[in-house]
């Protein structure tokens, strides 16, 4: 199995209500459609971070799911909130 971490900022005046409808949207619609996704979650820290956590049944899965975003509008949306110059993914493997 591996869990894909990503954290990252809100661009600047970014409405944390208008962000979580866009993940809410890009989870529903995108993220649960892709085979061999089986979790996502995302989390606020204090210091005005997020964390996004998806678990996948293989690196296989992952990286087929990351050439799938191209042109879809729900991903689309979702990446108008994220500030990339923050944006940090990390893969882990379970054991």
């Amino acid at each position: 199995m591996l869990i894909v971490t990503a954290v990252f900022s809100l661009v600047d005046g970014a409405s944390e209500e208008e962000f979580l409808a866009a993940d809410a949207r890009f989870q529903e619609e995108f993220a649960y459609q892709l085979k061999g996704h089986l979790r996502r979650t995302t989390a606020r820290g204090e210091n005005g971070t997020w964390l996004v956590i998806s678990w996948f049944d293989s690196a296989e899965s992952f990286a087929a799911a990351s050439n799938a975003t191209e042109g879809l509008d729900a991903v689309e949306e979702m990446h108008r909130f994220i500030d990339f110059s923050t944006h940090r993914v990390e893969t882990f493997t379970t054991l």
